[in-house]
């Protein structure tokens, strides 16, 4: 059946002109990254997500979110992308995917060799910072340097804002630009493959749903069902690795 699977999507990719790719956290658990929402190992089951206004208002918060993210480092740098980030990357430089749009931050389609033009960050970027008063980029190994010593972030170095990681969190706007973009993919895609997403996650969740109403095929990978299995022209509950890197003939 899984060769079935790969010759099926190699067979729809071959035959579109325009494929735009939508990741979720499935392709980045095959490097190790937790799943922050699949129910029973999810990471927000076992801790409380801080919203942004919290984030804003409280100090404590604020050194509990960035306690999170130091605490996740080991982890994050350790992750590698695997044989599916590859597969995709593939895809890319032939030029058969003109762009990612993905919900994951942990860069690594761009690890994987994915120019950072072609990869859309729908819920931005856990691997560096920025300042919510100035927009300054800041490293996190200089935040975590100054966190060890003092038990608290420093300011931005430029004009004193508040720094917090380039994600989107809780009761954060989703970012206009990105998402103006993965419209405008979603538009011009003739295929839509979704790469380990549960699809229930919206608005980003309604990419693939708009790709597959304004008439590009739908094909997803998934290890679990998802709300979209229905409507899809293919669907395989099996790992991204060994189904798009099949198809794709990376290793």
């Amino acid at each position: 059946m899984l060769n079935t699977h790969i010759d099926s999507l190699r067979s729809m990719i071959q035959a579109s002109k325009r494929v735009v790719v939508f990741t979720g956290a499935g392709i980045s658990t095959e490097s190790g990254i937790p799943d922050f929402r699949s129910p029973g190992t999810g990471t927000w089951e076992k801790m409380k997500p801080i919203y942004f206004d919290e984030f804003l208002r409280s100090p404590a918060a604020r050194r509990e979110a960035w306690r999170r993210r130091f605490e996740s480092d080991a982890t994050m740098r350790a992750a590698e992308p695997n044989r599916g980030h590859r597969a995709v990357a593939r895809l890319v430089r032939e030029g058969k995917v003109r762009a990612v749009i993905t919900q994951n931050i942990d860069g690594l389609h761009q690890a994987s060799g994915i120019p950072d033009d072609q990869v859309i960050e729908l819920h931005g970027n856990t691997t560096y910072a920025t300042c919510l008063s100035c927009g300054m980029r800041h490293e996190i190994a200089d935040i975590h340097a100054g966190f060890s010593q003092t038990d608290a972030v420093p300011d931005c170095r430029a004009c004193g804002g508040l720094l917090k990681t380039a994600t989107v969190s809780f009761g954060q706007s989703m970012p206009e630009l990105p998402m103006l973009r993965a419209r405008e993919e979603v538009a011009a895609a003739d295929l839509c493959l979704v790469l380990g997403s549960s699809l229930v996650v919206y608005p980003a969740a309604g990419f693939p749903e708009m790709a597959k109403r304004m008439g590009a095929r739908l094909a997803i990978v998934n290890r679990q069902e998802t709300p979209l299995d229905d409507i899809a022209d293919l669907v395989v509950h099996e790992g991204i690795g060994d189904v798009l890197g099949g198809a794709v003939g990376v290793n």
